[in-house]
Protein backbone atom coordinates (compact mmCIF):
# COMPACT_ATOMS: atom_id res chain seq x y z
CA UNK A 1 0.00 0.00 0.00
CA UNK A 2 1.34 3.18 -1.44
CA UNK A 3 1.51 6.26 1.11
CA UNK A 4 0.13 4.09 4.13
CA UNK A 5 0.90 5.64 7.18
CA UNK A 6 -0.78 9.04 5.45
CA UNK A 7 -3.39 7.26 4.68
CA UNK A 8 -4.12 5.37 7.70
CA UNK A 9 -3.65 8.44 9.56
CA UNK A 10 -6.23 10.32 7.73
CA UNK A 11 -8.83 7.10 8.32
CA UNK A 12 -8.47 7.44 11.64
CA UNK A 13 -9.38 10.92 11.86
CA UNK A 14 -12.91 9.25 9.95
CA UNK A 15 -14.10 6.69 11.93
CA UNK A 16 -15.93 7.87 15.63
CA UNK A 17 -14.66 4.46 16.45
CA UNK A 18 -11.26 4.13 14.90
CA UNK A 19 -10.93 0.46 14.26
CA UNK A 20 -8.30 0.08 11.97
CA UNK A 21 -6.63 -3.25 11.61
CA UNK A 22 -3.84 -4.02 10.11
CA UNK A 23 -2.35 -7.14 8.52
CA UNK A 24 -5.65 -8.89 10.23
CA UNK A 25 -6.32 -12.53 9.19
CA UNK A 26 -9.99 -12.85 7.58
CA UNK A 27 -10.49 -16.04 8.89
CA UNK A 28 -11.36 -14.00 12.34
CA UNK A 29 -14.03 -12.10 9.99
CA UNK A 30 -15.97 -14.86 8.01
CA UNK A 31 -18.01 -17.68 9.31
CA UNK A 32 -16.17 -20.43 6.88
CA UNK A 33 -13.01 -19.60 8.86
CA UNK A 34 -10.86 -19.19 6.22
CA UNK A 35 -9.01 -16.53 4.86
CA UNK A 36 -5.44 -14.72 4.46
CA UNK A 37 -5.04 -11.24 6.14
CA UNK A 38 -6.09 -7.77 4.81
CA UNK A 39 -3.91 -4.96 4.41
CA UNK A 40 -5.99 -2.88 6.37
CA UNK A 41 -9.08 -3.73 7.59
CA UNK A 42 -12.15 -1.19 8.90
CA UNK A 43 -15.50 -0.75 10.40
CA UNK A 44 -17.67 2.36 9.18
CA UNK A 45 -20.65 3.14 11.54
CA UNK A 46 -22.83 5.82 9.45
CA UNK A 47 -23.38 6.86 6.09
CA UNK A 48 -21.46 9.93 6.63
CA UNK A 49 -18.54 7.52 7.62
CA UNK A 50 -18.73 5.45 4.03
CA UNK A 51 -18.92 8.61 2.17
CA UNK A 52 -15.87 10.25 3.84
CA UNK A 53 -14.27 6.54 3.65
CA UNK A 54 -14.82 6.15 0.11
CA UNK A 55 -13.46 9.53 -1.06
CA UNK A 56 -10.49 9.36 0.73
CA UNK A 57 -10.15 5.86 -0.74
CA UNK A 58 -10.20 7.28 -4.17
CA UNK A 59 -7.75 10.13 -2.97
CA UNK A 60 -5.44 7.68 -2.12
CA UNK A 61 -6.20 4.92 -4.96
CA UNK A 62 -6.29 2.34 -2.59
CA UNK A 63 -8.03 -1.21 -3.91
CA UNK A 64 -10.68 -1.57 -1.71
CA UNK A 65 -13.16 -4.71 -1.32
CA UNK A 66 -16.26 -4.89 1.06
CA UNK A 67 -18.14 -7.43 2.87
CA UNK A 68 -20.97 -7.80 5.14
CA UNK A 69 -21.12 -10.51 7.80
CA UNK A 70 -18.94 -12.21 5.77
CA UNK A 71 -21.08 -15.38 5.60
CA UNK A 72 -21.37 -16.02 1.69
CA UNK A 73 -17.16 -15.82 1.09
CA UNK A 74 -14.52 -17.21 0.68
CA UNK A 75 -11.39 -15.23 1.60
CA UNK A 76 -8.51 -16.68 -0.69
CA UNK A 77 -5.49 -18.07 1.10
CA UNK A 78 -2.56 -15.00 0.20
CA UNK A 79 -5.35 -12.39 1.65
CA UNK A 80 -6.70 -9.18 0.22
CA UNK A 81 -5.04 -6.34 -0.76
CA UNK A 82 -5.93 -2.83 0.04
CA UNK A 83 -8.93 -1.64 2.19
CA UNK A 84 -11.49 -4.34 3.33
CA UNK A 85 -14.79 -2.57 4.81
CA UNK A 86 -16.89 -4.85 6.78
CA UNK A 87 -20.25 -3.53 7.59
CA UNK A 88 -21.16 -4.97 10.89
CA UNK A 89 -22.78 -4.13 14.34
CA UNK A 90 -21.22 -0.77 13.60
CA UNK A 91 -23.87 -0.01 11.14
CA UNK A 92 -26.28 -2.76 12.24
CA UNK A 93 -29.98 0.24 13.63
CA UNK A 94 -33.04 -0.95 13.02
CA UNK A 95 -35.90 1.36 12.59
CA UNK A 96 -39.64 1.01 11.50
CA UNK A 97 -42.17 3.72 9.38
CA UNK A 98 -45.77 1.79 9.64
CA UNK A 99 -45.33 -0.59 7.54
CA UNK A 100 -42.04 -0.39 6.35
CA UNK A 101 -38.61 -1.47 7.88
CA UNK A 102 -35.12 0.38 7.62
CA UNK A 103 -31.90 -1.27 8.46
CA UNK A 104 -28.18 -0.62 8.43
CA UNK A 105 -26.28 -2.75 5.83
CA UNK A 106 -24.69 -4.70 8.82
CA UNK A 107 -27.97 -5.37 10.51
CA UNK A 108 -28.04 -9.21 10.66
CA UNK A 109 -31.08 -11.02 8.58
CA UNK A 110 -32.44 -13.04 11.81
CA UNK A 111 -32.38 -9.48 13.82
CA UNK A 112 -34.55 -7.94 11.33
CA UNK A 113 -36.94 -10.63 10.69
CA UNK A 114 -36.90 -10.79 14.69
CA UNK A 115 -37.56 -7.19 14.49
CA UNK A 116 -40.55 -7.48 12.22
CA UNK A 117 -42.20 -10.37 14.21
CA UNK A 118 -42.23 -8.10 17.24
CA UNK A 119 -43.77 -5.54 15.27
CA UNK A 120 -46.96 -7.57 13.76
CA UNK A 121 -45.08 -7.28 10.40
CA UNK A 122 -45.00 -10.61 7.78
CA UNK A 123 -42.56 -10.90 4.66
CA UNK A 124 -39.92 -11.70 6.46
CA UNK A 125 -39.77 -15.23 7.73
CA UNK A 126 -38.32 -16.44 4.96
CA UNK A 127 -34.76 -14.99 5.94
CA UNK A 128 -34.87 -16.03 10.47
CA UNK A 129 -32.18 -18.56 9.43
CA UNK A 130 -30.42 -17.31 6.91
CA UNK A 131 -27.01 -15.96 8.44
CA UNK A 132 -26.11 -13.03 6.62
CA UNK A 133 -26.31 -9.06 6.44
CA UNK A 134 -28.85 -7.16 5.22
CA UNK A 135 -26.40 -5.36 2.82
CA UNK A 136 -24.87 -9.32 1.61
CA UNK A 137 -28.56 -10.31 1.43
CA UNK A 138 -29.55 -7.46 -0.56
CA UNK A 139 -25.87 -8.06 -2.96
CA UNK A 140 -26.57 -11.71 -3.77
CA UNK A 141 -30.60 -11.25 -3.26
CA UNK A 142 -30.55 -14.74 -0.55
CA UNK A 143 -33.03 -16.70 -0.16
CA UNK A 144 -34.93 -19.75 1.22
CA UNK A 145 -38.00 -21.49 1.61
CA UNK A 146 -39.57 -20.23 -1.71
CA UNK A 147 -38.63 -16.41 -0.15
CA UNK A 148 -36.06 -14.00 -1.79
CA UNK A 149 -34.97 -10.91 -0.42
CA UNK A 150 -36.47 -9.02 -3.95
CA UNK A 151 -39.62 -9.74 -2.88
CA UNK A 152 -39.88 -7.31 0.31
CA UNK A 153 -37.05 -4.69 -0.74
CA UNK A 154 -38.61 -1.32 -1.18
CA UNK A 155 -35.89 0.94 -1.40
CA UNK A 156 -31.60 0.85 -1.47
CA UNK A 157 -29.29 4.07 -0.36
CA UNK A 158 -25.95 2.98 -1.58
CA UNK A 159 -22.65 4.67 -1.65
CA UNK A 160 -20.24 5.07 -4.99
CA UNK A 161 -16.91 4.26 -5.37
CA UNK A 162 -16.44 8.24 -5.56
CA UNK A 163 -18.11 8.84 -2.09
CA UNK A 164 -21.70 9.74 -3.88
CA UNK A 165 -24.68 8.88 -2.38
CA UNK A 166 -27.18 7.49 -4.46
CA UNK A 167 -30.78 6.01 -4.28
CA UNK A 168 -32.19 3.00 -5.70
CA UNK A 169 -35.80 1.94 -6.69
CA UNK A 170 -36.81 -1.46 -6.35
CA UNK A 171 -37.49 -1.28 -10.18
CA UNK A 172 -33.78 -0.15 -10.50
CA UNK A 173 -32.33 -3.05 -8.29
CA UNK A 174 -31.93 -5.53 -11.49
CA UNK A 175 -32.69 -8.47 -9.26
CA UNK A 176 -32.71 -11.77 -10.56
CA UNK A 177 -31.45 -15.10 -8.97
CA UNK A 178 -28.93 -14.95 -6.60
CA UNK A 179 -28.06 -11.45 -8.03
CA UNK A 180 -28.27 -7.61 -7.95
CA UNK A 181 -27.42 -4.69 -9.70
CA UNK A 182 -24.40 -4.43 -7.10
CA UNK A 183 -22.49 -6.96 -8.49
CA UNK A 184 -21.91 -4.88 -11.84
CA UNK A 185 -22.01 -1.49 -10.54
CA UNK A 186 -19.22 -1.58 -7.52
CA UNK A 187 -21.17 0.64 -5.31
CA UNK A 188 -22.23 0.02 -1.79
CA UNK A 189 -25.38 -1.02 -0.01
CA UNK A 190 -25.93 0.59 3.16
CA UNK A 191 -29.19 1.15 4.15
CA UNK A 192 -31.97 -1.40 2.86
CA UNK A 193 -35.87 -0.41 2.96
CA UNK A 194 -38.35 -3.25 3.01
CA UNK A 195 -41.91 -3.35 2.76
CA UNK A 196 -44.18 -5.48 4.67
CA UNK A 197 -47.35 -6.34 5.30
CA UNK A 198 -49.46 -6.60 8.74
CA UNK A 199 -50.00 -9.92 10.29
CA UNK A 200 -50.62 -11.69 13.11
CA UNK A 201 -47.79 -12.01 15.48
CA UNK A 202 -48.94 -15.84 16.64
CA UNK A 203 -48.92 -16.76 12.95
CA UNK A 204 -45.54 -15.09 12.17
CA UNK A 205 -43.90 -16.65 15.29
CA UNK A 206 -45.25 -20.10 14.47
CA UNK A 207 -44.08 -19.95 10.78
CA UNK A 208 -40.26 -18.76 11.96
CA UNK A 209 -39.78 -21.08 14.24
CA UNK A 210 -41.07 -24.13 11.79
CA UNK A 211 -38.27 -22.93 9.37
CA UNK A 212 -36.16 -22.45 12.55
CA UNK A 213 -36.74 -26.24 13.26
CA UNK A 214 -36.00 -27.10 9.88
CA UNK A 215 -32.95 -25.47 9.05
CA UNK A 216 -31.44 -26.65 12.60
CA UNK A 217 -32.23 -30.25 11.24
CA UNK A 218 -31.01 -30.44 7.95
CA UNK A 219 -28.42 -28.05 7.64
CA UNK A 220 -24.69 -28.31 9.43
CA UNK A 221 -24.68 -25.18 10.93
CA UNK A 222 -22.65 -26.66 13.82
CA UNK A 223 -19.68 -26.56 11.42
CA UNK A 224 -18.08 -23.32 9.98
CA UNK A 225 -19.12 -22.84 6.05
CA UNK A 226 -19.90 -20.47 3.79
CA UNK A 227 -23.82 -21.23 3.40
CA UNK A 228 -24.89 -23.04 0.50
CA UNK A 229 -21.76 -23.99 -1.69
CA UNK A 230 -23.34 -24.26 -5.35
CA UNK A 231 -26.39 -22.62 -6.83
CA UNK A 232 -29.42 -24.39 -7.47
CA UNK A 233 -28.93 -25.64 -11.59
CA UNK A 234 -32.36 -25.61 -13.16
CA UNK A 235 -34.12 -27.97 -12.87
CA UNK A 236 -32.07 -29.84 -10.04
CA UNK A 237 -30.76 -29.18 -6.40
CA UNK A 238 -27.34 -29.35 -5.90
CA UNK A 239 -27.30 -31.62 -2.38
CA UNK A 240 -29.07 -34.28 -4.56
CA UNK A 241 -26.39 -34.14 -7.20
CA UNK A 242 -23.53 -34.81 -5.13
CA UNK A 243 -24.75 -36.64 -3.21
CA UNK A 244 -26.00 -39.16 -6.00
CA UNK A 245 -21.90 -38.63 -7.02
CA UNK A 246 -21.15 -40.51 -4.13
CA UNK A 247 -19.64 -37.01 -2.95
CA UNK A 248 -20.82 -36.89 0.89
CA UNK A 249 -18.39 -36.78 3.15
CA UNK A 250 -15.53 -36.11 0.67
CA UNK A 251 -12.61 -34.66 2.10
CA UNK A 252 -9.65 -32.60 0.08
CA UNK A 253 -7.51 -31.55 3.42
CA UNK A 254 -9.55 -29.84 6.02
CA UNK A 255 -12.46 -29.11 3.76
CA UNK A 256 -15.38 -31.73 3.29
CA UNK A 257 -18.69 -32.43 2.31
CA UNK A 258 -21.06 -31.99 4.95
CA UNK A 259 -22.55 -35.54 6.12
CA UNK A 260 -25.65 -34.09 7.20
CA UNK A 261 -25.71 -31.60 3.91
CA UNK A 262 -24.40 -32.21 0.92
CA UNK A 263 -25.03 -29.14 -1.07
CA UNK A 264 -22.38 -27.78 1.79
CA UNK A 265 -19.14 -27.38 2.03
CA UNK A 266 -17.84 -27.40 5.80
CA UNK A 267 -14.24 -26.30 7.33
CA UNK A 268 -13.84 -29.59 9.06
CA UNK A 269 -10.71 -28.21 10.77
CA UNK A 270 -7.89 -26.57 10.00
CA UNK A 271 -9.30 -26.09 5.72
CA UNK A 272 -7.27 -23.32 3.71
CA UNK A 273 -9.34 -21.79 0.48
CA UNK A 274 -7.30 -24.03 -1.66
CA UNK A 275 -8.56 -27.28 -0.06
CA UNK A 276 -12.02 -25.53 -0.62
CA UNK A 277 -10.76 -25.00 -4.26
CA UNK A 278 -10.00 -28.36 -4.55
CA UNK A 279 -12.90 -29.86 -3.16
CA UNK A 280 -15.40 -27.48 -5.64
CA UNK A 281 -13.46 -27.99 -8.62
CA UNK A 282 -13.61 -32.11 -7.67
CA UNK A 283 -17.55 -31.90 -7.02
CA UNK A 284 -18.04 -30.01 -10.53
CA UNK A 285 -16.31 -32.95 -12.47
CA UNK A 286 -17.38 -35.33 -10.85
CA UNK A 287 -21.03 -34.03 -10.49
CA UNK A 288 -20.66 -33.28 -14.82
CA UNK A 289 -19.57 -36.79 -15.53
CA UNK A 290 -22.35 -38.47 -13.81
CA UNK A 291 -25.03 -36.15 -14.43
CA UNK A 292 -24.27 -34.22 -17.20
CA UNK A 293 -25.37 -30.92 -15.14
CA UNK A 294 -22.45 -27.99 -14.42
CA UNK A 295 -22.47 -26.58 -11.18
CA UNK A 296 -21.03 -22.73 -10.25
CA UNK A 297 -20.22 -22.07 -6.94
CA UNK A 298 -22.85 -19.38 -4.91
CA UNK A 299 -20.02 -18.41 -2.44
CA UNK A 300 -18.16 -15.06 -3.59
CA UNK A 301 -14.02 -15.75 -3.58
CA UNK A 302 -12.32 -12.63 -2.96
CA UNK A 303 -8.27 -11.68 -2.63
CA UNK A 304 -5.50 -13.87 -4.03
CA UNK A 305 -4.37 -17.54 -4.25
Amino acid sequence: MQNKNAFIAELKKILSEPQVMLDEPMKNHTTFKIGGPADCLIFPSSLEEVMMVFKLIRTFEMPVTVIGNGSNVLVLDKGVRGVVVKFNSNLSYIRQGKNHIFAGAGALLKDVSFYAAEHGLTGMEFAVGIPGSIGGAVFMNAGAYDGEIKSIVHAITAVSLAGDMIHYSKAELQFGYRHSIFQDNQQMICEVEFALAEGRLNEINDKMGELTKRRESKQPLEMPSAGSTFKRPQGYFAGTLIEQSGLKGFKVGGAQISLKHAGFVVNAGGATAKDVLDLIKEVQDRVFEKHGVKLYPEVRMIGEQ
